[in-house]
């Protein structure tokens, strides 16, 4: 019988040995109308509740989009709350969440797509100067494994 490694570093403190759905999930039961993000500058904020709803919808919107267990989701955005929202919804269904730099140019974005064989991308438009969209839409030809693109 195999045995799973299990380390935690330098502490006394254990790891919890639980997936962060379930992390989630015990949260809410917790504290269902408490606080859970806010995000000020996009006039949003979500109880625990609601944004493991939210969560939820995301898990099965990424679901219907073909995402399954193990593929990589990649995210191209600044801060916002719906960057929050694709972390927890990938953890929930199993996709593996791959974080893109928002100082990125379109060689970076093609390494990084490459390099970890990003499936999905989730991005916002625009930032700053850079033209995501475009950039994607650039990086398209010089990499295999991108199927579908997402902006907000």
């Amino acid at each position: 019988m195999k045995k799973l490694s299990y380390t935690n570093g330098a502490s006394n403190i254990p790891l919890l040995g639980e997936t962060i759905d379930e992390n989630l999930r015990k949260t809410v039961a917790k504290f269902p109308n408490n606080d859970a993000l806010i995000s000020v500058h996009q006039h949003y904020r979500a109880t625990y509740t609601e944004f493991y709803e939210q969560v939820t919808a995301v898990a099965k919107g990424l679901i219907a989009l073909g995402v399954k267990s193990g593929d990589r989701v990649g995210i191209w955005s600044p801060n916002c709350y719906e960057w929050t929202l694709l972390q927890y919804a990938t953890a929930k269904i199993g996709a593996i969440m791959v974080n893109i730099n928002p100082a990125y140019r379109t060689s970076e974005l093609i390494y990084v797509i490459n390099q970890s064989g990003l499936s999905y991308i989730f991005s916002a438009i625009q930032f700053k100067t850079s033209h995501y969209k475009k950039m994607i839409e650039d990086a398209r030809e010089f990499t295999d494994t991108l199927r579908k693109e997402v902006y907000w």
